[in-house]
């Protein structure tokens, strides 16, 4: 996982998809063998929103074959970036016009590690500096695309078939699920919220002290545009720097004196390694009693973005434990289960210091299944959908209530 604060920007080779969610790691694992994935496939937009306005659909991403950042249009046909300049330069049009209320449209998505993002009335800005594309970055008050509502799906589409989420971990904003058709003609689906479940997240954010409710953005005419995580509640001053210091306080007595045991990989229930607190410093053990890794205590902003001091590198020791770790902290489930992760989300956000945003987002979601942070998806508690062989991909917008 890969973040860039302020506007964040994308390099050549870095996968989008990977920035946000940890969907990739699962995307990486081996597959059962189907026939060939084709190089494009149907992705049906349905707008089920209920609004009026003139909807914009884009397929960014970075073409997995040969490493270039670029966009695809509606029939799936790659195109990448030209070189952007410094102050950034505004990017080609990607835009594709997307579906009137209560109706479809099917594009094709190609072999990318991306995303596909949809606005409503107007047309998002995208910029090329010399390193890559500017996202849009709404926690910054200047960012051009503030007053735009949006949001995004990601995806990646590779040999081994179709991965596509969901994702809060950035925003909870215009709510939309996402799904799959597999060849034999099964389907599975996820993202969608339960009914009255748009406005249940934010008036729980509402109702919550502490400088939750300052995640909620709105325009100038009222019109709510999205809660923004509580990372970047941090980097705009919604959240203060101590919302989960307690927590973390009470962490690190726990293990002073006892075990935090993390069993990272469900498939090698035999690797396991052993947390015990000394100082400022959680050293971890393996079952020979060597240090493999230590943490220095975290702050907020280490444990809501999964980074700082629980950096988690795509190695097969320090990123496991990490992510298990900020699962933990996330969910407040490290005082009452020492033996992690959890095998179940019973107890999960029940501590009054907690991910509230997480919780709230959760709580809503028909399936229980949310990208609220960006490893939700330990323990497969994450809105994601993948076929190996897969016949369709869709996105349905769906309504605001």
């Amino acid at each position: 996982m890969l973040r860039l604060f302020g506007r964040r920007i994308l390099t050549v080779g870095t996968a989008i998809a990977s920035v946000i969610a940890g969907s990739l790691l699962t995307a990486g694992t081996a597959a059962p063998a189907h026939a060939a994935v084709p190089d494009t496939i149907p992705l049906k937009i349905t707008n089920n929103s209920g609004r009026g306005e003139q909807v914009y659909v884009y397929n960014l991403g970075t073409q997995l074959s040969t490493g270039r950042q670029g966009w695809a249009d509606a029939s799936g046909t790659f195109h990448p970036w030209p070189v952007g300049g410094n102050p950034p330069t505004p990017a080609p049009d990607a835009s594709i016009a997307g579906p009137a209320a209560g109706r479809s449209t099917t594009i094709r998505v190609p072999r990318f590690s991306g995303r596909v993002y949809f606005s409503y009335g107007r047309k998002l800005v995208f910029k090329l500096t010399t390193g890559g594309l500017v996202q849009p970055a709404v926690q910054n008050p200047t960012d051009p695309n503030r007053d735009i509502l949006f949001n995004w799906s990601e995806y990646t589409l590779n040999d081994s078939g179709l991965w596509l989420n969901s994702t809060q971990v950035d925003m909870f904003s215009a709510p939309y699920s996402v799904g799959v058709r597999r060849a034999d003609g099964s389907t599975a689906s996820t993202g969608k919220l339960r009914p009255g479940g748009y406005h249940a997240v934010l008036d729980t954010l509402r109702g919550r002290p502490g400088g939750w409710a300052g995640l909620i953005q709105t325009r100038s005419d009222g019109t709510v545009l999205r809660a923004l995580s509580p990372l970047y509640g941090l980097e705009t001053g919604a959240l203060p720097a101590s919302v989960m210091d307690d927590y973390v306080d009470r962490v690190w007595r726990k293990y002073t004196g006892s075990t935090l045991t993390v069993t990272p990989f469900a498939d090698r229930p035999g690797v396991a390694y052993h947390g015990r607190v000394s100082g400022d410093v959680m050293h971890f053990t393996d079952s020979a009693g060597a240090v493999v890794t230590s943490f220095r205590k975290p702050d907020a902003s280490s444990v809501f973005g999964c980074h700082r001091r629980l950096d988690a590198p795509n190695d097969q020791v320090r990123g496991p434990i990490s992510r298990t770790l900020c699962a933990g902290f996330n969910r407040s489930t490290l005082l009452t289960n020492p033996s992690q992760p959890d095998s179940g989300s019973g107890g999960f956000y029940q501590d009054p210091v907690t991910n509230h945003y997480a919780r709230a987002v959760h709580a809503q979601m028909a399936d229980g299944k949310a990208y609220a942070f960006a490893f939700d998806d330990v323990g497969h508690h994450e809105s994601l959908v993948h076929a190996g062989d897969p016949s369709e991909a869709s996105l349905s917008l769906d309504p605001f209530s």
